[in-house]
């Protein structure tokens, strides 16, 4: 609800990761924003980021809109779509280079979600576990998508693709 939401954000000194009703609820109380824990990680799409941040005529302009959303609020957020942007509090921005249509699936966003979300409780930098985040998740989805096609992904697949995910990236690391 709306009053455990502001009790969370007034009272948790960690980062927290906001997604979908979260996003909803800071999107009709836009003053709440200010008291968000830094570098707290958002994890919009992009209508829920119009509802946050205001409508951009352009992806340019869009992504401008998100940099200056994340160096005024000081949080990470990861604009969902595509080719997904993570900006952080410094300006900084990353577009992901993993994934594929098929994530464009119901709980894709979920595992995402819990896949940041994790890293965070790890003990990961809030901006790395945004970006590691994004980018397993996308490489999961694609080892998904060679498995099955991309056509019939599934968000559970995405999940059976995450141990994959991993070994490539150990692999790539010479692990």
């Amino acid at each position: 609800s709306h009053n455990s939401l502001h009790d969370l954000l007034r009272n948790c000194k960690k980062p927290l990761v906001m997604d979908a009703d979260a996003l909803n609820i800071l999107s009709v109380n836009g003053d709440w924003l200010s008291i968000l824990p830094e570098n707290s990680i958002l994890t919009p799409h992009p209508g829920e980021f119009e509802r946050l941040a205001g409508i951009s005529e352009s992806g340019k302009a869009r992504l401008e809109k998100q940099i200056e959303f994340s160096q005024q609020y000081k949080c990470i957020v990861v604009l969902k779509g595509a080719h997904t942007s993570v900006t952080s509090p410094s300006g900084e921005v990353w577009f992901n280079s993993t994934g594929n249509p098929g994530m464009a699936t119901a709980g894709s966003g979920d595992v995402l979600t819990g896949m940041i979300l994790s890293l965070l409780a790890q003990k990961y930098d809030p901006a790395y576990a945004a970006i590691t985040g994004v980018y397993l998740h996308g490489l999961a989805g694609d080892i998904a998508a060679e498995r099955s096609g991309y056509e019939s992904v599934i968000a559970s697949d995405i999940i059976e693709g995450i141990p994959e995910a991993f070994r490539r990236i150990r692999e790539q690391n010479g692990r």
